[in-house]
């Protein structure tokens, strides 16, 4: 549900950055595999080789790993909703067709055009969850030709302005949540995220909406778990970035190219 129109005064370019579970952690939980070079069968051997730190077991008869503690638990904060109406866990799913990129001059790349493709992106609309997580978990496969990536843009949340608290918003009872205030747009943040990572944002957090990177017409498909009561002004919040349109000033995110070097823009 829309709820604000954001002026943006000045436009702004940020750079992509690489998702690790360090750098997102004040924005939700990277989920990935803490050590993909251990095979099960070397675990079950000898449990001094499972990672620490994330209630790694050998499990299925030593056929597995399990990561009991990969990521914080996801969370329903609905009993706080001033409708009072509950929520339900929902499993859902979201086709994300790729995004197309531009250069500095406007022209449309094509992103996933070539095998280091690279270009601008728009952000045009930010929203959150106020009373739920909300995970994404990528299942389209890579290949050597078309890896799978996405991008994860955030923003820390403003001290609340006075029309921000008629929001409703869970109480920081537990501590850490983001509260009613705004996205500050001078300090969004832009997060390159692989096929072989999941993406949980933190109830509250400001976000993009998901967009895909890849070749034209191609698309990633995310399983989405998080909890809903279906009334829209505490299921979502969005804002729309005034300006965000060509004539006006935009905040663009710079992506890299797959081997890492910048765009020649």
């Amino acid at each position: 549900m829309l709820i604000r129109t954001l002026p943006l005064p000045t436009p702004l370019t940020i750079p992509t950055e690489p998702l690790t579970p360090s750098s997102f952690a004040p924005f939700g939980a990277v989920l990935t595999n803490p050590a993909p070079d251990l095979r099960p069968s070397a675990a079950a051997s000898s449990s001094s080789l499972l990672p620490q730190g994330y209630g790694a077991v050998s499990a299925n008869q030593g056929t597995a790993i399990q990561y009991r503690g990969l990521a914080p638990p996801l969370r329903d904060l609905y009993a706080q909703a001033p409708s009072g109406k509950g929520a339900t866990p929902r499993t859902t799913m979201f086709v994300c067709g790729a995004r197309e990129l531009e250069s500095e001059s406007g022209r449309e790349d094509g992103a996933g055009a070539g095998s280091n493709s690279a270009g601008l992106f728009t952000v045009q609309v930010l929203e959150r969850h106020p009373f739920t997580t909300q995970t994404f978990i990528p299942l389209t496969t890579s290949s050597s030709s078309s890896p799978v990536q996405y991008l994860v843009i955030v923003a820390p949340t403003l001290p609340p302005a006075a029309a921000d608290n008629a929001l409703p918003v869970p109480e920081d009872t537990h501590a850490k949540l983001p509260g009613p205030g705004m996205p500050d747009l001078s300090r969004i943040r832009a997060f390159l995220a692989t096929g072989s990572q999941a993406v949980t944002y933190g109830a509250g957090t400001w976000h993009a909406p998901m967009a895909a990177l890849g070749a034209p017409g191609s698309a990633v498909d995310f399983v989405v778990v998080q909890f809903a009561n279906d009334e829209p002004v505490e299921d979502c919040q969005e804002v729309a970035l005034e300006g965000a349109g060509e004539d006006g000033p935009r905040i663009r995110v710079r992506v890299l190219g797959r081997k890492g070097e910048v765009s020649k823009l």
